[in-house]
């Protein structure tokens, strides 16, 4: 092809796209690319800045954009590598200790019993603390740290030690006044650090206490903050530092590798965001594959006589290429201009739930947009350019030679490539995009198979002259067109399924989600509970009106061979199992296998002896399998069990879990405490004083701020997923309409054939409404049973959550299905039986 060849089919192409954007020839195909790209990129706008607000809010959690603990002094190496890549540092100590209630020195009088004590999680920071998130004293934000010689301290301390604000606290060798009550504070941890009521003192203060001692056992927290390149360049740094083998007691915290409850939170967040983006996507590449394959119909006369004045194949290829690419461009634009505009609507009407300003919109939705409209051009616009750029002239005679082929091989290729590939890029989550891809590709197979059966009956039934008029018409017509009609039904069906995914995903996988992370999680959790005081301390809890308490024993042990080999540190690649043979662990036993812990390999027998099921997570760190003898130091006793299972942990659900629990009821010969995790009574205000006064030696673990935590972010992220159900739902009615209003032409031509053979318009509205009903429920139903399918399959591959798909839904799929198809008809076909019949056999025949 020549330089002139190819600049006449530039110029053609640039004429037919002018022509036909005048004459509305591209109108259905533009605004299906538009309505794809508006609802991609009005999820994507909002799903990123949405995204990128709670990571920003969510790093309140940990105080920075990450933390390095240590039980040590942090390292200097650590100081200086955050300074030199352009980080903030910040660095507060905190241990548990013992604080008593001190009477002032003025007051004159004399007191024979000791001072109340309590064990508290002592905090001592300095200036500039938080890095992220906002600290509150008596619900304002604090403007700086604790003044030295004063303390903030939890409303819960007050209580406990029956003192005020104004009194003075007892910290070790010194006696500081109670400045303050703490009532938001940003990095409180859901560890056991945080279990006691909070002391905040100023940094300056701690040495003159006499607490830290050479053998304390202290935890130091320098948080980070910057801007995300240099927290990315200085977090390998520093988990490279902390695998050499000198360095000792350090590990880093970040969204990805701490706070579990929060980053199982977060992580789902973006799933849900990512599904709603992806169906979405869905949608309108049915729409935007019906309109490409309809106006490629609408050309095949034009193309014909292009060629009968010489036109050849490679000129007509690259006019029409030139036209589509053009008007995809065009519509691609305005899709983005249209999403932008609706995200920020959506964004005003967040502003109300939300509680912290959305960060701006970054350009990576505006990008992925773009590139949808034209991957679906491409995908689902070029295969039927080819088909036209092949039509004989001699069509310009014999109007039933070079019609669009259904079943080309290459049109199929093309367009279920592109199609996954188009679903892919906008997942963003591996898991995610091939659980989804590979359900509807399955299904788009099953729908046509379904269909095409569904069609070979009906023509072997067909109704015979005893039945309605129009049910034999709406038969006979469905049936002579077997193609048309597998089309028009696997379209309609791969709508509805993610339709029907949407409704799903809205209702029972976010409730799902929410039992996940319940609200009457427990918020609480005791510690040390002595044998002798098991009973008692039970009997406490159902006085209280506690309702079904975790209980389990603890028992401290240390895993210290394998299979017969005693392990170190150094001999597991994995830094999770050589932490994990570096210390102490809790293990427990049990003859019932928790609810919350499913198993996922081996099997739980009951009371069976030299037994241990594994958390599959630590089991893999270990490298360990079902069979392999372990070999544990407990209290200098030797003990050995062999893995029978292996169980799935969610360290998420504020429930008590254990690395190893042995399937038995009880271990007499091992030293053990008990351990309780239970929903505070509500309406007890003094409930915890009660409790610590009968039981002084416990500890009682206050999970209830870090819970709400979690719950707020849950609750902030379930809005804004409804939002964008509710947009992207509008968007898939709207993308129904544009696939039932793909035949309108056909039909136009059929319904003009029969009014002038003498039907009325009153027996062809029955027969469209006939037509419409049955195609629709058919789909409808067989898209409400393939989403059962791939709904079960993403919550229990993607979302990670148990899900119990309701089995009445394809019933009611096919009902829904059969009104949308119907209503969709009745507004896209309006004017197909209003039209003078003359007029449409005009067109027809031009």
């Amino acid at each position: 092809m020549n330089k002139q060849s190819w600049t006449h089919g530039l110029k053609l192409g640039a004429r037919q796209l002018w022509r036909d954007l005048r004459a509305g020839e591209l109108r259905l195909l533009m605004l299906s690319v538009a309505l794809a790209v508006a609802a991609l990129t009005a999820v994507g706008f909002l799903a990123d800045r949405m995204q990128s607000g709670l990571w920003r809010d969510a790093r309140q959690l940990l105080g920075g954009d990450a933390v390095v603990v240590s039980d040590q002094r942090t390292p200097d190496a650590f100081v200086r590598q955050a300074h030199a890549v352009g980080l903030q540092t910040n660095t507060n100590v905190s241990f548990p200790t013992m604080a008593r209630a001190m009477k002032a020195p003025d007051s004159g009088t004399l007191d024979v019993n000791p001072p109340a004590t309590r064990l508290v999680a002592l905090k001592a920071v300095e200036p500039g603390y938080p890095l992220r998130g906002r600290l509150e004293i008596a619900g304002q934000p604090a403007a700086t740290i604790p003044p030295e010689g004063e303390v903030w301290v939890d409303a819960a301390l007050l209580e406990a030690l029956n003192v005020q604000v104004g009194q003075m606290l007892g910290l070790g060798e010194r006696s500081l006044r109670i400045a303050a009550t703490i009532t938001r504070e940003p990095d409180r941890g859901a560890g056991f650090m945080a279990f006691a009521p909070r002391v905040m003192m100023n940094q300056a203060d701690l040495a003159s206490t006499g607490l830290v001692q050479p053998a304390s056992r202290v935890s130091w927290r320098m948080a980070v903050a910057g801007s995300d390149a240099a927290v990315g360049q200085f977090l390998p740094w520093a988990r490279a530092e902390v695998d050499k083998p000198d360095v000792r007691g350090v590990k880093v915290e970040s969204l990805e590798s701490g706070r579990p409850e929060m980053r199982q939170t977060l992580d789902r967040a973006s799933q849900f965001l990512n599904l709603v983006a992806l169906l979405a996507a869905l949608l309108c590449a049915v729409a935007v594959a019906l309109a490409a394959r309809s106006f490629a119909e609408r050309q095949l006369d034009a193309c014909a006589l292009l060629r009968v004045l010489g036109q050849s194949q490679r000129t007509l290829t690259l006019s029409y290429g030139l036209e589509f690419l053009g008007a995809g461009v065009v519509a691609s634009v305005l899709g983005v201009l249209a999403g932008y505009a609706v995200h920020l609507g959506f964004v005003f009407l967040l502003a109300g739930l939300v509680e912290a300003n959305l960060p701006s919109a970054s350009w990576q939705p505006a990008l992925m947009g773009l590139a949808m409209g034209l991957t679906l051009l491409v995908a689902f616009g070029l295969p039927p350019v080819l088909q036209l750029a092949k039509v004989p002239p001699l069509r310009v005679i014999r109007r039933d030679l070079g019609s669009v082929q259904v079943r080309s091989g290459l049109v199929l290729a093309m367009g279920l490539i592109g199609f996954a590939l188009t679903l892919l890029m906008v997942s963003r989550n591996l898991t995610l995009g091939l659980i989804t891809v590979g359900g509807f590709a399955l299904a788009l197979v099953v729908f046509a198979a379904l269909a095409a059966a569904a069609l070979w009956v009906l023509r072997r039934s067909v109704p015979d002259e005893s039945a309605p008029r129009w049910l034999r018409l709406a038969t006979r017509q469905v049936a002579a067109r077997p193609v048309f009609a597998v089309v028009q039904v696997s379209a309609l069906s791969v709508g509805l399924l993610a339709l029907a995914l949407l409704v799903l995903l809205r209702t029972d996988l976010i409730a799902s989600w929410r039992q996940a992370t319940p609200v009457n999680a427990p918020d609480r959790f005791v510690i040390n509970v002595q044998p002798e005081q098991a009973e008692p301390f039970l009997a406490h809890l159902k006085n209280a009106g506690v309702q079904s308490p975790d209980w389990f024993p603890m028992i401290r042990g240390r895993l210290v061979a394998i299979n017969g080999r005693v392990l170190g540190p150094d001999d597991l690649e994995a830094d999770r199992g050589k932490r994990f043979l570096d210390r102490e662990i809790n293990l427990s036993h049990s003859a019932e296998l928790p609810a919350h812990n499913p198993l996922v390999a081996g099997r739980w027998q009951a009371e069976e002896v030299g037994g241990v099921s594994v958390e599959e997570g630590i089991a893999k760190a270990l490298g360990v399998q079902l069979g392999d003898l372990l070999g544990f130091d407990i209290a200098g006793q030797a003990h050995e069990a062999r893995v029978t299972s292996l169980r799935k942990v969610d360290w998420g659900s504020m429930r008590a879990n254990f690395f190893m629990l042995f399937p038995v009821s009880s271990m007499p010969d091992l030293p053990m405490t008990y351990m309780a995790a239970f929903r505070s009574p509500q309406g007890a205000p003094n409930f915890e004083n009660a409790m610590v006064n009968e039981f002084p030696n416990i500890t009682s673990v206050d999970m209830r701020s870090t819970l709400a935590q979690v719950q707020r972010v849950m609750d902030q992220v379930i809005r804004a997923v409804e939002f964008l159900f509710a947009f992207t739902l509008a968007a898939g009615l709207m993308v129904l309409l544009a696939a039932v209003g793909a035949s309108r032409q056909a039909r136009e031509r059929e319904y003009a054939i029969m009014r002038a053979l003498g039907a009325g318009r009153s027996l062809l509205a029955q027969v469209q409404r006939t037509e419409l009903l049955g195609i629709g429920w058919l789909a409808g139903f067989m898209a409400s049973a393939m989403a059962l399918v791939v709904g079960w399959a993403l919550a229990r591959y993607a979302f990670e959550f148990a899900w119990q798909p309701p089995l009445w839904v394809p019933l009611a799929g096919g009902l829904a299905g059969a009104l949308l198809a119907w209503g969709a008809g009745s507004l896209s076909l309006a004017g197909v039986l209003r039209q003078p019949v003359v007029q449409t056999l005009r067109q027809s025949a031009q």
